[in-house]
């Protein structure tokens, strides 16, 4: 990924923050067909590893798992807000009309290995902490034990478990940093005016 220096984000925490709100990963594999990418909701344990772990579950039709064995390098990219910036948004522009179009947005390449866990106890744990993190803010969350056991059962033994162990992390937040403070907050007013607040707020910080 291309990445100009004051595009770059290191932080971990900001890095952290974007998968945790934006889990919904891209898992880019490259094998004998070449290229693949599977869209798969991880879990992130950030304080597992060097860099974090990743878990997750696909369907046991999905060849990825037989594929790509344990131990296969592979990437996942999480993208975090996104919008489109208009020039007419930067005081600048009606000045001296030298500004152009962009897109801003954050996001985060995990560098990792892959583990398959086709085992009746590691999915079980991996679907239960997934439900217990995306059910949380439900008033009465649900949890596998609502359903039928059998039924559970059923499902389980249709899908299989995978976790990325992180070996590294390359982050990019382009947000407006090059541009002019009064021009990258009176664009960040209005993206946060037309719906944008995660990626508004992120701009204001961005100085």
């Amino acid at each position: 990924m291309y990445i100009p220096a004051h595009f770059a984000e290191s932080r971990p925490e900001e890095l952290h923050r974007v998968i945790h709100e934006h889990p919904l990963g891209m898992l880019v594999t490259h094998g004998s067909s070449g290229l693949d990418a599977d869209h798969i909701p991880f879990l992130f344990h950030p304080e597992e590893g060097a860099h974090g772990v990743l878990r997750a579950h696909v369907a046991r039709a999905n060849p990825l798992w037989q594929r790509f064995p344990t131990g296969t390098p592979v990437m996942v990219v999480f993208r975090g807000a996104e919008a489109y910036v208009s020039p007419n948004w930067y005081p600048s522009k009606h000045e001296a009309h030298r500004q152009v179009p962009t897109w801003n947005y954050q996001v985060v390449h995990a560098h990792g290995v892959l583990t398959v866990h086709d085992d009746e106890k590691s999915v079980r744990s991996i679907v239960a902490r997934l439900t217990q993190r995306h059910e949380a803010n439900e008033s009465k969350p649900w949890k596998m034990g609502d359903s039928a056991p059998d039924f559970i059962d059923s499902m389980l033994r249709n899908i299989v478990g995978i976790e990325v162990e992180i070996t590294s992390m390359v982050g990019k937040s382009k947000l407006s940093q090059n541009r002019e403070a009064r021009d990258r907050l009176n664009a960040a007013d209005t993206l946060d005016s037309r719906g944008h607040q995660e990626i508004a707020n992120s701009m204001r910080q961005a100085g």
